[in-house]
């Protein structure tokens, strides 16, 4: 097993700047299989992981999944999900392969649910089983995320002691 960090590392694991209120939104990354295999330096295999998004701490995920961009070279089922917590939570056992066509969204796991994150981590895709070894294609992964980060100032500040 390895894992691979191919996360784009947007917003050094920060929340993007938003209003006074917590919303959700979402983030993205391309994930290159050429690439991924590239930067681990051999060809991917079952229990590889994959880290694609970077997470910032005090976040739920509400949901995640992925969109195929390019043909796929391979035979694989992948996991997402926040491997150390539930790794297959938003997509379980889906089929990358040749056959899978462009713009093919995977279906989420029936018993998803949010995930909160308390510290920093990633999103996953996690090679669960490999028949033939991913070599090429690109998928989209995404996820809608929001922070659960306490908004409320503090009790007192500097000019009420003022008065």
């Amino acid at each position: 097993m390895a894992t691979v960090d191919v996360s784009p590392g947007i917003q050094a694991g920060t929340h993007p700047a938003r209003s006074v209120r917590n919303m959700p939104y979402v983030i993205e990354n391309e994930l290159n299989f050429a690439t991924a295999t590239t930067t681990k330096g051999s060809a991917l295999a079952a229990t590889d992981v994959l880290e694609v998004l970077d997470i910032p701490a005090e976040s739920v995920i509400l949901a995640a999944g992925y969109e195929v961009l390019a043909a796929i070279t391979g035979d694989v089922t992948v996991d997402v999900g926040v491997t150390g917590i539930d790794a297959d939570n938003f997509i379980d056992g889906a089929t990358l392969a040749g056959a899978t066509a462009v713009g093919t969204y995977a279906q989420q796991a029936a018993a998803f649910q949010p995930i909160i994150l308390a510290s920093a981590d990633t999103l996953d895709v996690l090679i669960a089983t490999s028949t033939t070894a991913i070599s090429a294609g690109r998928i989209r992964v995404w996820a809608v995320v929001c922070s659960v980060a306490d908004r409320v100032g503090p009790v007192d500040v500097d000019r009420d002691q003022l008065a």
